[in-house]
């Protein structure tokens, strides 16, 4: 059974009242879909290597690379992952360098280089900085991993990408530079995580009054929004 990441209206109550753009952007989401569900992971080692697998691929792939691994292995756990080969890794669907990457973590846990317990009672930056020392793990997925997995309740990634146009949409930035981001996550504080959930929820939908991206249109687009502009004038010319 899934288990989520849990907040309740203190959080939301406590954001919109710092923050009336994203309580309105809050209102928005809750209005049209209520509370947010994002799934949580059970442990740290099979999330780390769930994290690992979902790099640089959809959310489908990951999960059927998850599947695949999670039959070949029975459990994955320390043990059968480290047991297991490269090779038999790659073959549930991942490449071979993040199989390389999860036969060094299992290693280093079994042989007690890293002391999984003691990262979860460590604070949010010296968890960052433990799971960074990892082979495949970048801050982005150490932040990831102490939301999904950890539940802190103070995560805001500046490098998520789905975060920063969640941010564009609400304040209207064409970017969002390290010093506005950093004036967010204080006023968010204690409840960032709460915060990236609903400028995720923004960043992916259609909420009355978060439509439009600020963003500067890419040439692609530019070039794009040029064409639809030419053929409707071809096509009103020719009527």
């Amino acid at each position: 059974m899934p288990t989520y990441f849990s907040y309740t209206s203190e959080a939301t109550d406590y954001l919109s009242s710092r923050d009336r753009r994203l309580g309105r952007a809050i209102a928005a989401v809750e209005e049209t879909c209520g509370h947010i569900l994002r799934e949580t992971d059970e442990d740290l080692f099979s999330a780390v290597i769930h994290h690992i697998v979902g790099q640089q691929i959809s959310n489908a792939a990951q999960r059927t690379v998850w599947e695949r691994l999670r039959a070949s292995l029975g459990s994955v756990c320390p043990e059968r992952v480290d047991r297991a080969s490269a090779e038999e890794l790659q073959s549930c669907g991942m490449t071979f360098k993040k199989a390389e990457y999860i036969k060094d973590f299992a290693r280093k846990v079994n042989r007690h280089e890293l002391d999984l317990a003691a990262v979860e009672r460590m604070d949010d930056a010296d968890a960052i900085t433990a799971l960074c020392s990892l082979r495949g793990v970048g801050v982005w997925t150490a932040e990831m991993l102490l939301l999904f997995c950890l539940e802190r309740p103070d995560v805001l990634s500046f490098d998520d990408l789905a975060i920063q146009r969640g941010m564009r949409m609400v304040y209207h930035h064409r970017k969002v530079t390290r010093e506005q981001f950093e004036r967010y996550r204080r006023r968010y504080s204690p409840y960032g995580s709460v915060a990236s959930l609903y400028l995720w929820a923004i960043a992916g939908g259609q909420f009355p009054g978060f439509e439009k991206d600020y963003a500067p249109l890419t040439d692609a687009q530019r070039k794009a929004r040029r064409r639809s502009r030419d053929k409707a004038r071809r096509k009103e010319s020719s009527k």
